[in-house]
């Protein structure tokens, strides 16, 4: 390739061209969005202290909860960790509102069904209004009485056992929901995490674009690039700058859909800030703690499993077939027919006496007549353990699939951190060097830092893989796998004070 030598006419024109092409650099790092500044200042806060930011639980006798002075100087600081969400999600999310309206019917159908036979009073007048002897009331007969039914079979105790059962099938679906809440809380928290660090890498590959940029315009000062690669490299800056706004509207948007768990976005004052501008709607909290790369230890697949009894969906169909067996014995008990007594008093006119009436009937051959009703009953109650089957075959594939795809994906994530990113780190180095020094093209230089960007966005990609999975499986084994992945001791506590399991609650750490 034929370079001509510098002439002063020529440096003139270099030196102006290289004016205009700072020109522009300058007028496209002006466009960048005073938020977009605003959320590197903020993280590039988090990154400094996310290290040194400490959590310690201290749970007292009482069953409270202090978190130490560490996380409160993160909360404040604009720092949301699992254990506030968790709080927030029970606390302020909807549908627990509907448990409660839910309970508040059964309690009014278990007041009715506790009631007895209620009470009738009958007047009855005979022989009047006739003719001859019967002529007006003369010969009239008057009877008050009292009647009611004696129910057989111990109808209204079945009925008591079915509200009963039914608030404790209320209570276990209420289980479930509180399961999926706090497994969606931490698959969103997850999300946000990994839009955290895919934003620190959208920055850090802004600095690697303007290195380039800085390094391709020391060689075109030399002489010795085309200046056609300038502007290839002011090109990749700005798009590396749109890409770091694409990955901050992300980070915003994930934020945004974690807060809507707790209704918080709802809120008037949201909503007029969202009109104002959507830089200011963003919630309440800034980043999130933790620690995206950390993963627990891996438990054998027969212990997860053997732990799967206790998922609230199974345990759920205990309660579901206690039910079924309450609505059974009530339709036996229909088959027992009931006494109706009469108890009354008769007055007779034409003699001036009174005198008592009593009585009782009952209907014949009634209890073939609910024979329909036990079969239907029976079956309905038998139902039960064969859907109960099929969902502990569904759980099992669940978290075969869950376990085996998360250990790939740590395995993926771990060889990426250790082994491949630190050897792309150390070619990009070289290549930096050697492409300095001009023994490497532009096209070299740009395709190292581009494998190691695609190296570092797999490695996030694998470790939210990884966490998503490990959240699938507590939330299988209704309990936090062994070891803390990436969130205070005090979310699983506190879970443990909220939902009443019997077992450890669930978060991922």
């Amino acid at each position: 390739m034929f370079w001509p030598f510098s002439s002063p006419t020529k440096r003139v024109q270099q030196t102006s061209l290289r004016l205009k092409s700072l020109s522009g650099l300058v007028i496209l790092m002006l466009s960048i969005s005073s938020a977009a500044q605003a959320e590197v200042q903020s993280l590039s806060t988090y990154v400094k202290s996310s290290n040194k930011s400490t959590t310690e639980v201290k749970s007292s006798n009482k069953g409270t909860t202090d978190v130490s002075i560490n996380n409160r100087n993160s909360a404040a600081s604009g720092t949301l960790t699992l254990a506030v969400a968790i709080q927030r999600a029970l606390k302020e999310n909807p549908a627990f509102k509907v448990f409660t309206l839910r309970q508040a019917a059964i309690n009014g159908q278990q007041q009715t069904q506790a009631l007895a036979p209620g009470y009738q009073l009958a007047f009855e007048a005979e022989n009047f209004a006739g003719s001859g002897e019967l002529k007006g009331f003369a010969g009239a007969e008057f009877t008050v009485s009292l009647s009611s039914v004696i129910e057989m079979g111990g109808k209204r105790d079945a009925r008591r056992d079915l509200g009963t059962h039914r608030s404790a099938m209320l209570a276990a679906e209420r289980k479930i929901t509180a399961l999926t809440l706090l497994a969606e809380v931490t698959r969103r928290y997850i999300n946000v995490l990994a839009g955290q660090e895919s934003l620190l890498l959208a920055f850090d590959a802004t600095s690697l674009a303007e290195e380039t940029l800085l390094a391709v315009e020391k060689r075109a000062k030399a002489g010795s690039t085309p200046k056609a690669e300038i502007k290839r490299a002011m090109a990749a800056v700005g798009n590396a700058r749109l890409s770091a706004s694409s990955k901050q509207q992300k980070f915003v948007a994930a934020k945004m859909s974690l807060a809507l768990l707790w209704n918080e976005k709802w809120n008037e004052s949201w909503n007029e800030k969202w009109n104002e501008s959507s830089n200011n709607s963003s919630p309440t909290f800034n980043t999130v703690a933790g620690n995206l790369y950390h993963f627990s230890p891996d438990v054998a697949f027969e212990q997860l499993y053997a732990k799967i009894q206790k998922n609230p969906a199974l345990l759920a169909f205990a309660s579901e077939e206690r039910l079924k067996n309450a609505q059974l014995r009530l339709a036996k008990s229909q088959s027992s027919t009931d006494i109706q007594w009469t108890l009354g008093v008769k007055q007779l006119q034409d003699v001036g006496d009174t005198a008592l009436v009593a009585g009782f009937s009952m209907p014949l051959f009634s209890s073939s007549n609910n024979d329909g009703a036990i079969l239907s009953a029976q079956a309905e109650r038998d139902e039960v353990q064969a859907r109960k089957t099929t969902a502990l075959l569904q759980l099992h594939n669940q978290l075969q699939q869950a376990y085996s795809s998360r250990q790939q994906a740590i395995y993926t994530a771990n060889r990426l951190r250790e082994t491949i990113i630190p050897l792309l780190e150390a070619a990009l180095t070289e290549t930096q060097i050697a492409y300095q020094r001009g023994l490497y093209s532009y096209l070299d230089y740009l395709n190292a830092r581009q494998e190691l960007l695609l190296a570092r966005r797999a490695l996030i990609k694998s470790a939210t893989a990884a966490l998503h999975f490990g959240a699938d499986i507590e939330q299988l084994i209704a309990e936090p796998l062994p070891a803390s992945q990436h969130f205070a001791q005090y979310g699983r506590q506190h879970l443990q004070q909220q939902t009443s399991f019997s077992s450890n609650r669930f978060t991922q750490g």
